[in-house]
């Protein structure tokens, strides 16, 4: 990494854990993605959700056609697919996806975790038991939401016991099995991946290193606050801190940016994501800044993940300048307007290439 005064020059970064949705929303904000990853992984938590390699190659061909409509060069960035696990994807599937090329993880979403989850898995071993077993002998990563859906777990909760339940049973099925533990939220899961055995790795989002569950409640409910896994206590904002600032190959970046339009978000059942898109690499900078470890930025954003899916490190670099950034109130969103997060608040870096 080479540092200066003013700017910071680091390996572009690539995102980890993205949602992009479909339609005019994919194409009014694949653009700030684009101006700042080389590449993301893109969720497949569409309706109706991206189950099968050819709905995912498909979906590929969609976004590619929403960065050339939005003027983005050819070659700045690159889609890396997924597919949406349930109960009934086969071993076929799994080796199909693999041999594509183009499919770079499965997901895993516990039935009724999160935005369009409805079709995920009801019981991860007992009915995924050959997609499983494929994927651990091919090298498919499993990208997992690691929370419970047991309506007698508190909300806050929800992460630990996922480990207890899921995690720990799984290693110990499929102890060779890639897994990446995605937007982490806790100290128990800081704990977890740290110490257990085998390929196991986590994305952080900018929003959990910087904010812990009283943003939720500033001045009253904040909407554009609300995610799932929901902010947690500020022990555990600490915890994912450290972590990600610590020099361990095993965390690396997944914004998680959900775009949902205002109306959505400002409703009487808002749904759950935060926007960050746009501003993801000023938003991560300010958190290593925050902690006096901006010379860990680069290792956390533009190595660890390559290493762990075996992809190659990216060539050009991304600089960002020590300078006040206000985010902007709204953005436009198909025939609507997104919220980022923060809007209206000043950030002390700004990407400048």
């Amino acid at each position: 990494m080479q540092a200066a005064t003013e700017n910071l020059s680091i390996i572009r970064p690539d995102d980890w854990h993205l949602h992009l949705r479909d339609g005019e929303v994919l194409a009014s904000v694949v653009g700030h993605t684009a101006q700042q990853f080389a590449r993301a992984i893109i969720m497949p938590n569409l309706r109706p959700p991206v189950v099968t390699t050819a709905l995912a190659l498909a979906y590929r061909e969609r976004i590619m056609a929403a960065l050339d409509k939005a003027g983005v060069e050819p070659g700045r960035f690159t889609p890396l697919m997924t597919l949406y696990l349930t109960d009934n994807t086969s071993a076929d599937e799994v080796v199909r996806a693999s041999e594509s090329g183009m499919v770079h993880g499965i997901k895993l979403y516990p039935a009724g975790a999160t935005t369009n989850s409805d079709a995920g898995v009801t019981d991860l071993l007992g009915r995924c038991a050959k997609a499983l077993a494929a994927m651990q002998r091919v090298g498919m990563p499993l990208l997992v939401h690691g929370e419970v859906t047991d309506p007698a777990i508190d909300l806050f909760d929800r992460e630990a016991v996922f480990i207890e339940r899921v995690m720990l049973p799984l290693r110990n099925a499929y102890p060779e099995l890639k897994v990446v533990f995605e937007h982490l939220t806790t100290q128990d899961g800081v704990q977890y991946v740290q110490q257990a055995e085998g390929p196991v790795a986590a994305t952080i989002t900018a929003h959990h290193l910087l904010y812990n569950r009283n943003a939720l409640f500033q001045g009253g409910v904040r909407p554009h606050w609300y995610c799932l896994p929901v902010l947690k206590r500020e022990k555990h904002r600490l915890a994912l801190l450290e972590a990600a600032t610590g020099g361990s190959g095993r965390f690396f970046l997944g914004t998680d940016s959900a775009p949902h339009s205002k109306g959505l978000k400002e409703n009487a059942c808002g749904c759950a994501g935060c926007y960050t898109a746009l501003h993801a690499m000023e938003l991560y900078a300010s958190a290593f800044d925050s902690v006096g470890k901006l010379d860990q930025l680069e290792a956390f954003a533009s190595l660890n993940g390559p290493a762990f899916y075996g992809l190659p490190v990216n060539q050009d670099r991304l600089v960002l300048q020590r300078t006040d950034y206000v985010i902007p109130q709204e953005l436009p969103l198909a025939d609507s307007t997104v919220v980022p997060l923060a809007a209206g608040e000043s950030l002390g870096w700004k990407v400048i290439a």
